[in-house]
């Protein structure tokens, strides 16, 4: 006999650190070698909303538009004369990123994709064209060329 159907289907819940970490990492290894050789160092953390004082330091009244955040030093701005420095971080904020897949109904998996390459566009201090060639050349790996 077949277990009977629940009254009430299972809830869902939204994805997790977990979920999105595992997605910042799939992201990571998409990265061109070119540039992934220089992440060495670089952590990952997602956190569920930006602190009050993140807030203040970019000038927020609100967390919800934050979705990531680089923290450290550009990769053209290091100097091995340099006092020691926290390691470099970027920052995935889950709620914001989970509040802006609903919003836009984007691929989950793209959209923290997105923000990874862009946080760690930061980290290389690279400019808003080469951070559309990035991501054109990762969607060119990705697809194989056809779309």
């Amino acid at each position: 006999m077949a277990a009977p159907t629940p009254l009430f289907p299972t809830p869902l819940f939204p994805p997790g650190e977990d979920v999105i970490v595992a997605l910042a990492e799939q992201a990571l290894a998409a990265i061109p070698p070119r540039l992934s050789r220089h992440l060495d160092g670089v952590a990952i953390m997602v956190e569920d909303m930006p602190d009050e004082a993140t807030l203040r330091e970019m000038e927020l009244e609100a967390g919800w538009d934050l979705t990531g955040l680089y923290r450290g030093t550009p990769l053209g701005q290091k100097s091995v004369d340099d006092l020691a420095r926290p390691p470099d971080t970027i920052l995935l904020y889950r709620l914001p990123i989970l509040l802006e897949w609903i919003e836009t109904e984007v691929d989950l998996a793209a959209l923290v994709r997105n923000v990874v390459v862009h946080e760690i566009a930061h980290h290389f201090g690279f400019s808003d064209a080469e951070i559309a060639a990035l991501e054109a050349e990762m969607d060119e790996a990705e697809t194989g060329g056809r779309e």
